[in-house]
């Protein structure tokens, strides 16, 4: 059964204990030759592993396709030495041991505003040593309790409230060994009674400085008991700070202002001994703290109102995993997609990688750009619909496994929080069960049912069977090189789902195409999403899902702007760079995964397009696919010059009987009723083929589906859709 996206996912113990066998990830995505990929193994089984490199050529394992294809490579094979690496999920932040959280008195004074709170205790903020001892401030349901340990004096004082999730509280406690004072409190920031309560007894001082955590606290090397919610302002008093959070004059050690850094993960402390700290696992920075009021809903121009920092207990940037070792790339690699195999018995799992082509070697015609960035905004995406039909595919076929199964590594963009925020941030540096060849995404009756990376091995199978030279860059590498990556390519061909993008990339993408290059978009959903990324965390992308377009959840009034680069989130639309500026199309409806066909406009049959259909007999163009069954299906693109289509771009194909499940995106609406075009609803369910040329030299040809890649080989690539493809791309690679 399929969960509604804003279905919470139940996550057991048991849950979070179920591993891979043997899986990990890699520092990096790709390489050219010489260069060199860390590799991150966890593997469950004493003794050995094998790793060997092969050739991803086909990801489907679909067997009425050419089936998974992965071509062993005389390179990066061996025997290591296994052992198991735990994941750390959660984020929570950390400053190093000072002297001064020795003190022989100190409170602590924080604002929370809890988002999940349960029987179990969650960790506001703790102080441990290497011994053990330490004290720790924690809040469940029901109550808030301050623990404090010296050898085997320990000591737990606790006091009664009730606040709503959602609440500003100000919490305070603290310790006097001296006097022995155990004290804790809390008030609403706004009106409400206060609760507090203090104890007496003797009090043994800490023998070494400990650690300061907030959110949560560490226990033997991992961290438990997360705080899910909002922490703002914590401080560090040598007197009791009462309700009021002020403390006795000149009491004041440390003040740790969250609104300074909010793009870093760093905290910094504006007291006198400077106490910074960092933060892991990439909490939500940039969010609504206790000052907030409306009056700024972007956090660069009052940061003292985004003050906070919201922490998840499965929040997961990074599992820190240590190098098993290093693969090279050999010089004469070709480039292409390629896969470090990892064995052990009878467990099996495939890292992908591409290999871009040698500095100052000779590029191939055509430059595939790989998805890399909407794969990481997807990764481990948990559908819920595992089904006994989808598991008996699964098995017959031989298939990776599912992501639904192993929440350990956590989740994609498109799933939320525990306690129901949406996910913003999304990592690589972890193992993404989504991106393996072999993975299913739907139970497909009609084709495979696969999305996104294995989905686009549909296309560069294709390009392998008919002769096609090509090389691979990702988007992490258009990102971070710029246009001068696509120099000297012919044509710049995108798989099947380009949908998230940084400025950086569009502009890259503009730029090549503005000087005579020429695109290719197989895809739909296209160039939909703004993201950011940042050089501190480069394996991080974020998402805010802003103001309108088809999505999983929507970030809330206020919190529209990315803490990684201060840019406004959501769609590329609403940031004046409709998808149709770049390749002529943008997204236009959405249905079930189910595929149609297209059929060819009077325009053409016109001698100066004509040629692009050289060979083409089908009256119904893609009535067929490994996708959902027909080349035009799922999410549909289509022209509109209203959002910058070219002014000479054609409209050559046109899809049509597309089921009852389609319907016309939010941004296209004004009311159930009418539509920002003037059409009727139902008329804006459809996918264009168009082609344009540009008054610089450049030309684009566009499909607007996601499920197009997938007809291009049906009867070993002799059809309809694989010769129009075939077509351009020897038009556009032509001397």
């Amino acid at each position: 059964m399929t969960r509604a996206p804003n279905d919470p996912e139940i996550v057991t113990k048991a849950d979070l204990a179920r591993v891979l066998s043997i899986t990990g990830y890699l520092d990096r995505l790709s390489a050219r030759p010489f260069e060199t990929i860390d590799v991150k193994v966890s593997a469950q089984g004493a003794g050995r592993y094998s790793a060997d490199v092969v050739r991803i050529v086909s990801g489907d394992p679909n067997p009425d396709g050419p089936g998974l294809i992965l071509e062993p490579q005389e390179f990066g094979a061996g025997t290591y030495t296994a052992r198991s690496q735990p994941v750390d999920r959660g984020s929570y932040a950390v400053v190093p041991p000072d002297p001064i959280f020795a003190s022989n008195a100190l409170w602590i004074s924080v604002l929370v505003q809890p988002w999940l709170l349960r029987e179990s205790p969650s960790t506001i903020a703790a102080a441990t040593d290497d011994s053990g001892c330490g004290w720790s401030l924690e809040m469940t349901d029901s109550d808030l309790t301050f623990s404090y340990s010296v050898g085997e004096n320990e000591k737990t004082l606790r006091t009664a409230f009730s606040a709503s999730l959602k609440t500003w509280l100000r919490v305070w406690a603290g310790y006097d060994c001296v006097n022995g004072l155990l004290e804790i409190g809390c008030a609403p920031v706004k009106a409400g009674p206060a609760s507090h309560s203090t104890s007496h007894g003797s009090i043994d001082k800490f023998t070494q400085p400990p650690t300061l955590f907030f959110a949560a606290v560490l226990q033997g090397g991992l961290s438990r008991a997360h705080f899910n919610g909002r922490i703002e302002a914590p401080r560090l008093h040598l007197a009791s700070p009462g309700p009021n959070g002020t403390g006795a004059e000149g009491a004041l050690v440390a003040v740790w202002d969250f609104s300074v850094g909010i793009e870093t993960s760093s905290i910094v402390d504006r007291g006198p001994y400077g106490l910074a700290g960092r933060l892991v696992n990439m909490p939500t920075r940039a969010i609504r703290g206790s000052r907030w009021d409306g009056s700024a809903m972007d956090w660069k121009t009052k940061p003292d109102h985004y003050a906070a920092i919201h922490f998840h207990e499965d929040d997961l940037s990074d599992c820190r995993w240590e190098t098993d070792f290093k693969l090279s790339i050999p010089e004469g690699t070709p480039s292409g997609t390629y896969g470090l195999r990892l064995r052990q018995g009878d467990a099996e799992d495939v890292l992908p990688f591409y290999v871009l082509p040698a500095m100052g070697a000779k590029k191939a015609p055509i430059c595939v750009l790989a998805s890399t960035l909407t794969h990481v905004a997807y990764a481990n995406h948990a559908r819920g619909n595992t089904d006994a039909a989808y598991r008996a595919r699964m098995e017959a076929w031989g298939a990776a496994p599912n992501a639904d199964d192993y929440p350990i590594y956590g989740r994609s963009t498109y799933n939320y929080h525990p306690d129901g925020t949406g996910i913003s941030l999304s990592s690589r540096l972890r193992p993404v069960l989504t991106m393996r060849p072999g993975y299913l995404t739907f139970d497909d009756a009609r084709g495979s049912g696969l999305r996104h990376f294995p989905a686009d091995t549909h296309l560069t199978y294709w390009l392998e069977q008919k002769g096609f030279h090509f090389d691979v860059v990702t988007d992490e590498d258009l990102d971070d090189h710029g246009a001068k990556i696509l120099d000297g390519y012919q044509a710049v061909v995108t798989g099947s789902h380009p949908e998230y993008h940084t400025p950086q990339m569009l502009d890259a993408l503009q730029e090549y195409r503005d000087q005579g290059g020429k695109l290719v978009y197989l895809g739909g959903n296209g160039f939909y999403w703004r993201i950011a990324r940042q050089a501190e965390q480069p394996g991080v992308i974020e998402i805010r899902r802003t103001e309108g377009g088809i999505r999983a959840w929507a970030a809330a009034a206020g919190e529209a702007y990315h803490q990684l680069d201060g840019g406004y989130g959501g769609l590329w639309r609403r940031n004046g760079r409709p998808p149709q500026e770049l390749t002529g199309l943008g997204f236009t409806a959405q249905g079930v995964f189910d595929g149609s066909y297209y059929c060819r406009t009077p325009a053409s049959f016109n001698p100066e397009h004509s040629w692009i259909f050289d060979g083409v007999e089908e009256e119904k163009i893609g009535d067929y696919g490994l996708s959902a069954g027909g080349a035009a299906g799922f999410e549909l693109d289509r022209a509109d010059k209203a959002l910058g289509t070219p002014e000479r771009a054609v409209v050559l194909a046109i899809s049509e009987n597309h089921g009852d499940s389609f319907v016309a995106v939010p941004e296209e609406l004004l009311s159930h009723l009418h539509t920002v075009t003037g059409e009727e609803p139902g008329e804006l369910i459809r996918s264009e083929i168009l082609y344009a040329r540009l008054p610089g030299g450049g030309e684009v040809f566009s499909v607007g589906s996601i499920t197009f890649c997938g007809s291009l080989i049906s009867n070993d690539c002799e059809n309809g859709v694989s010769t129009m493809i075939a077509n351009v791309l020897r038009r556009f690679c032509a001397k």
